[in-house]
């Protein structure tokens, strides 16, 4: 069976299919629509028809399988590019939790990070301050060894090669001696960069304005979610459901059309103008056979869009993804 059915048939089609007995769906049956939006069944997809999305129907006229819609090479390409920046994405988000878990396993309070930061500058400080000491001892070898060489001189005598090398020697030590001290300085501001960003980031996930003997890893989790716009789904069924939701947030937040949507991924058009925002979301699994939904927000690659992205606007948008989605399904719970 080589035809091709349209619409209008298709009622026809499947009766007459199933009541003769007949072999054509004990083969496989194709059910797509075409740019007009005609249905047609065949069992054999035409190649100018084989770029729409279609189904393959078993013998009672279900769905078994479902090819999606051809796509282009420019949204190939796409695809390809988003997906590997979802993998960079992923391992930045693995490393930050790592970072965290260690940040929140190593220390309690911020007093205790004080503690460790002037401990460790006051290491930083004890070094610093044998290596000027070794400085001092170097100037005071170097100026011996130019006295001596002096005197020579003034006795009319050559200056010993030994000395002269002696000399170099000492001057390329204080040099490198000058060097390290000044490193020195810059890991001690870096220490305290560090430090500072770490105490910064520890009462973010840990809510350190509010006084709090333990921590739990839930809350350090539900903190990260909403900063980095996730939202990790606790079973399959959930996460479709989710799914839907994520979609609908993707439209009320994006101001561009969607150009991607598969079951995996929705991505809207590039931004075109300095207002504009474009979402995203990616379905990706994570350890334990779990899954979460991911929401990425671009902007247009100027100083506006720039600007539009690092502010208040966007943060929000992103922290407020997964309370979004927590309260829609709490919502067709009730249902």
């Amino acid at each position: 069976m080589r035809t091709i059915f349209s619409k209008k048939n298709i009622a026809l089609t499947l009766s007459l299919l199933i009541l003769s007995g007949q072999c054509a769906f004990a083969n496989k049956m194709y059910r797509w629509v075409d740019e007009d939006g005609k249905v047609f069944y065949s069992d054999l997809i035409p190649p100018e028809q084989s770029k729409h999305r279609r189904e393959s129907l078993n013998k009672n006229a279900r769905v078994v399988d479902i090819v999606e819609k051809e796509k282009t090479k420019a949204q190939r390409e796409l695809e390809k590019r988003l997906n590997a920046l979802r993998k960079q994405q992923q391992q930045i988000i693995n490393k930050q939790k790592a970072l965290d878990k260690v940040l929140l396993s190593t220390f309690r309070t911020l007093d205790d990070m004080e503690v460790a930061l002037k401990a460790k500058l006051s290491s930083l400080d004890g070094q610093r301050k044998s290596m000027q000491g070794n400085l001092s001892r170097l100037k005071k070898q170097l100026q011996q060894q130019q006295k001596k060489a002096a005197q020579f001189e003034r006795d009319g005598r050559k200056v010993p090669a030994i000395l002269i090398e002696s000399i170099s020697d000492s001057k390329h030590l204080i040099d490198l001696a000058i060097v390290d001290i000044a490193k020195q300085f810059e890991k001690k501001a870096t220490a305290t960069e560090k430090f500072e960003k770490d105490m910064e980031r520890f009462s973010f996930l840990t809510q350190a304005n509010m006084e709090r003997k333990d921590l739990s890893r839930q809350t350090a989790d539900i903190q990260a979610e909403n900063e980095l716009g996730l939202f990790i789904c606790e079973n399959e069924r959930q996460c479709n459901m989710a799914w839907k939701s994520a979609k609908k947030y993707v439209r009320l937040y994006s101001t561009a059309a969607f150009d991607i949507e598969t079951d995996r991924l929705v991505l809207s058009q590039a931004p075109y103008k300095d207002t504009d925002l474009s979402l995203s979301v990616s379905k990706m699994n994570v350890e334990n056979n779990k899954q979460q939904l991911f929401l990425d927000i671009r902007c247009r690659m100027s100083s506006a869009g720039i600007e539009l992205c690092h502010g208040e606007k966007v943060k929000k948008i992103r922290n407020s993804f997964s309370g979004y989605i927590k309260a829609a399904l709490a919502a067709e719970s009730k249902e």
